[in-house]
């Protein structure tokens, strides 16, 4: 497409946004905000849901399913990918927005009305588990088509700003539903919430649903694809041209690789694997923890489009790789310092108290499930799970052969019970008992209690100016800064690698691969590695890991793409790419 082509599809650049492109930002972004309301509810809520959906487990083996249930939504993100994306561009960005807003906003509507599983048994969690299910795969359609949609009516060189509306949906998406959350919880209180008030912000997506649909039937199509589609010259094939052709599936994999695996890794920890530390291994109340976290993240928010609108300047590759960068760099101290802020009597007492575990090592499993099928019943792991549970450092002492596991803390020593040896009525009272006797060890060696006085508490949503939880937000917003500098430009860099026929379906599946498996799963993958080592920090090495090995293959292979024409007809030729991809990030 030449340029003058392109010039006709957006204002030009340096001109004020016209009366439609805001329109098309409005209504592209607030959708996109409520398909992520939706998906997160889930997600901030999983405990209190895993207590009406799997309630026939015990309360660890019911957090871990919890857990992995909204991990089941990320997994099928690349099918929707797949799905929604082929559709976008075989018959146009706009329609495939309507199908995937509905399907997602029933889908939570439905989890608001579903009967536990003393109600229906057996059904419940499973009914529960394909809800989740259809949940990721609308969202696996949705963010290609609203970057693509979005990106196809920006000017060159303001690409990086317009998407940056796009890439502030997924956080202020998860804000709306903290709100609507605490909200709930302050006028019914926490009793009601956790036996039937869950339930209410799913049933209120009912109204964002009708909002988003209106919203949606107001857009016109994309006029690149509009154009595409008037001249013939729109894939007929897009996934097989998009994946089956090396010159195009490369670039895929790169994407995955060199820029969304590190992103989504860096996205996940700083927003919700900060919420899962402060509230599950730092035992912060659930209204004080989502406090926090808003408070982040209304402070840290204005990152994606300063990030966005940097990479205009001085290109995506910068901003996204020093993102990674900086993030695998900080997040020990950072996370260090939030332990000793958030609760500094459990702080101290990592310091001070040794704990250890007497197991056969042989016997002491990797506690990730990401299926759902295992049953990790051998003393070793109940003893580890017990102890990650409590929040508690420790070592593993080895006692091999003996096929069995205690607990030491200072000169108490507890047991752990073989769930295996026991018949199933008989494991819940077992377990119970001996996470008593865990409890009572830990605080008779002075481990403080859940509600000990030093933890973090904010009364109000205006608490905030005292020195413990000042502290506190600041540094989860410096978490969520490093979200924004990898999320930020991401919509601009990946439509900017693929040709308009197939761009849709080309960068939906790495981003979805990338934050559906890589990100999606970082809560279970993060605390099977605290529960294998007893190191509460252990965990951040998934992150770190990713995101700096995105840093190695993004500085080598990547090209920098912030002046290229997207509306071009077919990609810039290989050879031009490649020599591109060695700029210094």
């Amino acid at each position: 497409m030449s340029s003058s082509r392109t010039a006709a599809l957006a204002s030009p650049k340096g001109q004020p946004m016209t009366r439609e492109e805001r329109k098309v930002i409005l209504g592209s972004s607030l959708g996109t905000v409520f398909e992520w309301y939706d998906f997160y509810l889930y997600g901030s809520l999983a405990t209190l849901i895993g207590a009406q959906f799997f309630s026939q487990y015990p309360e660890g083996t019911r957090n871990i399913f919890a857990l992995l249930t909204f991990a089941a939504g990320f997994l099928v993100r690349p099918f929707g990918a797949l799905v929604f994306g082929r559709l976008g561009d075989l018959v146009g960005r706009k329609y495939t927005f309507l199908v995937t807003i509905v399907i997602m906003g029933a889908s939570t509507f439905l989890v608001g009305v579903l009967p536990g599983s003393e109600a229906i048994g057996i059904a419940a969690p499973v009914i529960l588990i394909v809800l989740r299910c259809l949940q990721g795969l609308a969202l696996g359609g949705e963010y290609g088509g609203a970057a693509t949609y979005v990106a196809e009516h920006a000017p060159n060189g303001r690409r990086g700003f317009y998407t940056s509306f796009i890439q502030i949906t997924a956080t202020a998406g998860l804000f709306l539903s903290l709100l609507v959350i605490l909200a709930t919880r302050t006028i019914i209180g926490e009793a009601d919430f956790a036996a039937w008030g869950w339930r209410v912000p799913f049933l209120v997506s009912i109204l964002l649903l009708g909002i988003s649909v209106w919203i949606r039937s107001t857009l016109n199509e994309s006029p690149a694809f509009r154009k595409m589609k008037e001249e013939g010259t729109h894939s007929k094939a897009p996934l097989s041209e998009a994946f089956g052709q090396w010159r195009n599936a490369k670039w895929a994999l790169l994407a995955l690789l060199g820029m969304v695996m590190g992103q989504a890794v860096v996205w996940y920890t700083g927003q919700f694997y900060a919420l899962f530390f402060l509230g599950s291994i730092l035992k912060v109340d659930g209204a004080t923890t989502n406090l926090l976290i808003a408070w982040s993240l209304l402070l840290g928010s204005g990152g994606f489009v300063l990030f966005g609108w940097l990479s205009d300047k001085v290109g995506r590759k910068p901003i996204i790789l020093g993102g990674c960068l900086i993030a695998a760099l900080t997040y020990f101290p950072l996370f260090k310092l939030l332990t000793a802020e958030a609760n500094p009597a459990l702080h101290q007492a990592h310091q001070t108290i040794p704990v250890q575990v007497v197991a056969d090592r042989s016997l002491c499993s990797f506690q990730f499930n990401p299926v759902g099928t295992a049953q990790f019943t051998s003393p070793c792991d109940i003893a580890k799970a017990a102890l990650a549970r409590a929040g508690a450092i420790y070592g593993t002492e080895d006692a091999p052969a003996t096929g069995s596991a205690a607990i030491r803390v200072g000169g108490t020593t507890v047991t752990a019970p073989d769930l295996r040896a026991l018949e199933p009525a008989q494991r819940a009272p077992a377990l119970a008992a001996f996470n008593r006797e865990v409890t009572a060890a830990l605080t008779a060696a002075g481990y403080p209690a859940a509600n000990n006085p030093s933890v973090v508490r904010m009364s109000g949503p205006f608490d905030v100016f005292r020195e413990q939880p000042a502290v506190i937000i600041g540094v989860l917003t410096i978490l969520v800064l490093y979200v924004t500098m990898v999320y930020g430009p991401i919509a601009a860099a990946l439509v900017e690698l693929f040709p308009t026929r197939i761009r849709y379906t080309s960068m939906s599946l790495p981003y979805h691969i990338g934050n559906g498996w890589f990100g999606g799963l970082l809560p279970a993958t993060s605390l099977a590695m605290v529960a294998q080592t007893g190191d509460i920090y252990f965990g951040l090495w998934y992150p770190i890991v990713v995101a700096a090995a995105t840093v190695v293959i993004g500085a080598l292979f990547l090209p920098e793409t912030k002046d290229r024409d997207i509306f071009a007809d077919e990609p810039e030729a290989p050879a031009a790419r490649a020599g591109a991809g060695r700029a210094k990030i």
